[in-house]
């Protein structure tokens, strides 16, 4: 079965856990021999920016000592061979250009999203 997961929500339980439980559950299927690639959209986008880094998260006198280390959760997941996909309109809503993306990560123009829907036996949306 192969499965594409579109990520729209962002930054799901990152403060209370180091990961996107969304991603992690990617890096799981992945690992257990899923065959599934992921498109980001909306602020979910923002997962695809080089350069993140939470390390100085504080609310209060309480402090993050493990952040989410979103950068690194898509580098593997690209590394393990998942196809990774920024909706195109979306990063230029939120100022990203093609070239601040993580290696790996696709930008897709929406036109095309439609025609790689029928390439997937199951759709979720995150």
């Amino acid at each position: 079965m192969k499965v594409l997961n579109i990520i729209e929500s962002a930054y799901r339980a990152t403060i209370e856990e180091q990961d996107d439980t969304i991603l992690w559950l990617m890096h799981t299927l992945k690992g257990a021999g899923a065959t599934l690639d992921v498109v980001l959209r909306g602020d979910a986008v923002g997962y695809a920016a080089c350069g993140q880094d939470a390390s100085g998260l504080v609310f209060g006198s309480w402090q993050q000592t493990e952040p989410p280390r979103i950068e690194q959760q898509l580098g593997n997941l690209v590394a393990k061979g998942a196809t990774v996909y920024a909706l195109a309109d979306d990063l230029t809503a939120r100022g990203l250009a093609p070239g601040e993306l993580l290696p790996g990560v696709q930008a897709l123009h929406q036109p095309a999203l439609t025609g790689l829907l029928p390439q997937y036996d199951c759709i979720w949306h995150w």
